[in-house]
């Protein structure tokens, strides 16, 4: 596998490991509001990388089909839609700012079931990183290393304030701060993972490609719509989520057509 290929991978472990090591210079949880910001920017980058980076492509590799062009785009869509439905019903987690479980009932403490929520998001950007660069590995004429690595980059940054929302409220809780560490830099682990995964399918993704990265589409915003934008919107009413949702969603799509 190209070096290139392997750094695209492991670029958004990068971002999340670079979070997580906020434990060591930071004190305390994070301010809500500062939170709420992240939380934001982070829902922006997905939505715009499930745009510009997936579901594009998805339509443009089936422009053949004409005015049906939409469709392995919609069934993919939905796809990854039903299966993050699926994983958030059967797989025991717990939100930030939840006081509950969520998923069946077991006896895992608050630890595991925030690292397993976290786990639940990345699964899908991993599979998204994956997927393009599946595509970059077997010459698609839709999408370009370039394009693949401003993908990795944008979910690198999203990936800095997630893991820092991670590792800062579990130190806070009494954890030490290398455990808090770990469990910020464990949960971006899934990342590179759920990619090389996909990349070993290589041959079959590339063939349903638009369905693989409307999947991937689908499974982040899922995420996004689930998960991010109710924890920014917790609380008091404040516009800095909102705002911060703007910022990342502009970033992302600065650099997908940048680079892309």
């Amino acid at each position: 596998m190209p070096l290139q290929i392997i750094g695209g991978l492991l670029i958004p472990l990068a971002g999340t490991t670079l979070g997580a090591a906020c434990v060591f210079c930071m004190r305390g949880e994070l301010d809500r509001k500062v939170e709420r910001a992240l939380l934001g920017f982070a829902a922006g980058v997905m939505s715009a990388a499930s745009v510009w980076s997936l579901l594009i492509p998805a339509l443009e590799e089936s422009a053949a089909l004409g005015h049906f062009a939409f469709a392995p785009a919609a069934i993919g869509f939905w796809a990854g839609t039903l299966f993050l439905l699926a994983l958030d019903h059967f797989v025991p987690h717990m939100h930030l700012q939840a006081e509950n479980a969520e998923g069946p009932q077991s006896g895992l403490g608050r630890y595991t079931l925030l690292l397993l929520a976290v786990t639940l998001h990345n699964i899908p950007e991993g599979m998204a990183i994956g997927v393009v660069f599946a595509g970059v590995l077997n010459g698609s004429s839709t999408i370009a290393l370039p394009a693949a690595l401003a993908l990795a980059v944008g979910i690198a940054i999203q990936n800095f304030p997630e893991g820092a929302i991670i590792s800062l409220p579990l130190r806070a809780e009494g954890t030490s701060r290398a455990r808090a560490f770990l469990g910020g830099f464990g949960s971006g682990v899934v990342e590179p993972i759920a990619a090389l995964v996909v990349i070993a399918f290589a041959p079959l993704v590339v063939s349903a490609l638009p369905y693989m990265l409307s999947f991937a589409a689908g499974a982040m915003i899922y995420v996004v719509v689930e998960e991010l934008i109710p924890e920014m919107s917790q609380g008091a009413h404040s516009n800095v989520g909102p705002v911060l949702f703007a910022a990342g969603f502009t970033v992302m799509m600065a650099l997908d057509v940048a680079l892309g």
